[in-house]
């Protein structure tokens, strides 16, 4: 399918300059002098670079189409981590560049969707929310309730979250995936 500039909605994908972008953020402009144009931010799929760029209305782009497939995250054997297909039990290594930041918040038997686009996997989405134990944190002091102040913990798969000071070293905590913001406790 093809897109033209014109008809940009936020997080459509399209195919340019050898590369798949998403787009982030479009603005028409139309200015008092001149001819109007498309002001847009793209976020390249595979890199997570982000540029932002002016297109002609008319421009035409292909629409990339992006796979989306349920995966099992299993183990991780030396760099590689290991996903098996939920549907055909297929198991796929990934390198740790396939799998880029999304793996901070994801342990083993966690679903992940692993989006590819023309057999190329691109990217990988942890659960939206995970519930994960604090592995390592200062004690929280007993009357120290001043709000929002937090402090910084560890969970099970060694990311860092901020925390507020009540939380405890052992408990389970809900972090938002996309944000890596604690959410509440378990």
């Amino acid at each position: 399918m093809v897109v033209n500039a014109g008809s940009f909605k936020n997080g459509i994908t399209i195919e340019m300059d050898n590369g798949i972008w998403q787009i982030v953020e479009f603005q028409h402009v139309k200015p008092g002098k001149g001819s109007p144009f498309v002001r847009a931010k793209l976020k390249n799929v595979k890199t997570g670079s982000v540029i932002e760029t002016s297109f002609n209305p008319t421009e035409k782009f292909d629409l990339a189409h992006i796979d989306k497939t349920k995966y099992s995250y299993l183990y991780r054997d030396g760099d590689m981590y290991v996903f098996m297909n939920l549907e055909t039990y297929d198991q796929i290594p990934l390198s740790p560049d396939q799998v880029g930041d999304a793996m901070k918040f994801v342990k083993e038997n966690d679903e992940c969707m692993i989006c590819s686009c023309n057999g190329d996997i691109i990217s990988i989405e942890p659960p939206m929310f995970v519930e994960l134990e604090v592995t390592e944190t200062e004690p929280g002091v007993k009357g120290d309730t001043a709000t929002g102040a937090t402090k910084p913990a560890t969970v099970e798969t060694g990311a860092q979250v901020k925390v507020p000071l009540f939380v405890n070293q052992g408990d389970k905590i809900k972090i938002d995936t996309r944000t890596g913001e604690y959410l509440s406790r378990v």
